[in-house]
Order: C-alpha cells, then sequence, then structure tokens
C-alpha cells in the first residue's frame, strides 16, 4: 500500500497542494485503515468513499486544499467538528501539537476511537456529541476544521476561535456548499471563499437541525 499512498501524493502535488508538512501528513497516514473493506481498493483514489451510516470520508484532496488553507506549523491547538472515520483526524495530529475532535454518531465515534489509536498518533482527544456547539472546555483553538455542510458559520465555533486563529468550514444548501476560511483578529472576523464542495449535512443546535 506505501505505493498506492506515494501515487496519491503525488496526485496532490498535481492537483496544487504545496505545503510539504502537508503532503507529508498524507504519506504518513494509511487511508485504506480508515475506510469499510468492501471499498478498501479504492482507498488512495482521489474520491469520497462511504463509510456506514449515511457518512462518507471526503476526497483527500478536499482534505488536503482544506488542511493547507489552515497552514498549521506544528504548535496549535485544534478543534475538529466530525471525526467521521478518524483518517481526517490523523492528518491533523500530524500537523498539529494537539486535536480535539467531536462525533455525534456513537457507532463511527467507536470504530475512530480504535482507528486512531491503530494509527499510533497520542495527541488527540474525542468527544461524542454536538460538534456545532465546539468544544468550550478547551477552547481557544487556534484552527477549527469543520467536516459537514451548515447552512451558515456556527457562532459558537466563532467564539472558540483563538485571536490570530482560522477556521474552515463548508457554508450553503443541503445539497452543495463553499468552503469558506474564516479568520478572528480580536473582535474582527472575516471569511474569505476557497472553493465549492460537497459534504454531509452538519446537523446539531447550530446547524441544519437547529434551523
Amino acid at each position: 500500500m506505501v505505493g498506492a499512498r506515494r501515487r496519491l501524493v503525488e496526485t496532490l502535488r498535481e492537483k496544487g497542494i504545496r505545503d510539504l508538512a502537508v503532503l507529508r501528513a498524507f504519506d504518513m497516514t494509511a487511508r485504506h485503515a480508515f475506510v469499510p473493506t468492501g471499498v478498501r481498493h479504492r482507498a488512495y483514489d482521489d474520491v469520497p468513499l462511504p463509510i456506514g451510516n449515511g457518512q462518507t470520508i471526503s476526497q483527500p484532496s478536499v482534505h488536503a486544499k482544506s488542511l493547507e488553507a489552515l497552514a498549521l506549523k506544528g504548535h496549535e491547538r485544534v478543534l475538529e467538528i466530525g471525526s467521521g472515520s478518524g483518517y481526517q483526524t490523523v492528518l491533523l495530529a500530524h500537523l498539529a501539537a494537539q486535536v480535539f475532535t467531536i462525533e455525534r454518531i456513537p457507532a463511527l465515534f467507536n470504530a475512530a476511537r480504535e482507528a486512531i489509536k491503530a494509527a499510533g498518533v497520542t495527541n488527540v482527544s474525542m468527544l461524542l456529541g454536538d460538534g456545532t456547539v465546539g468544544w468550550r472546555e478547551f477552547a481557544p483553538y487556534e484552527a477549527i476544521l469543520v467536516s459537514a455542510g451548515g447552512p451558515s458559520v456556527p457562532q459558537a465555533l466563532v467564539e472558540q476561535l483563538a485571536d490570530g486563529g482560522r477556521m474552515i468550514v463548508p457554508v450553503g444548501t443541503l445539497e452543495e456548499q463553499t468552503l469558506v476560511l474564516v479568520s478572528r483578529k480580536g473582535d474582527q472576523v472575516t471569511t474569505r471563499e476557497i472553493a465549492p464542495v460537497r459534504f454531509v449535512p452538519l446537523l446539531g443546535t447550530q446547524g441544519w437541525e437547529g434551523q
């Protein structure tokens, strides 16, 4: 699988990913360990794959675009909303000092916990619950990465962003969203659109269920 992983890294490079730390994280992380056996033969294709419970693992180039936009330096405390399979969690673990990740579906939470443990990373803390309200106990975060599409940027997450912090969140309709980079400097919050994307719905009190 190492050869397939290297080919994926080359694909990401060809698609414009330049951050060497991001490319190295993909090289270090076995995507096949985070997908069901039935789709494992496609683990290193640049495609989203089903992971059960109506959820998907995003295509690697979308992960890479999000991670590159966060511009992590290695010292950050990061909050991830939507652990999913745990694959992106492990990518983050290679790029940041501490990762706090929230998943709302118990079956996915348990599977991700096992996969993350098997990957050997030790700087991840997990919570089962509503990611749209964040994890205030460990806030503020230098970076927040939201893995599901909501109707707007959850205010609770903006409040948990550190001064100088950055958040990536897909915003739009249930069918299609735009990846948005939210930056906070003091009380000033700015947003910048990055790319059109399609994610599963962000459910919770500050997501679709709360509308």
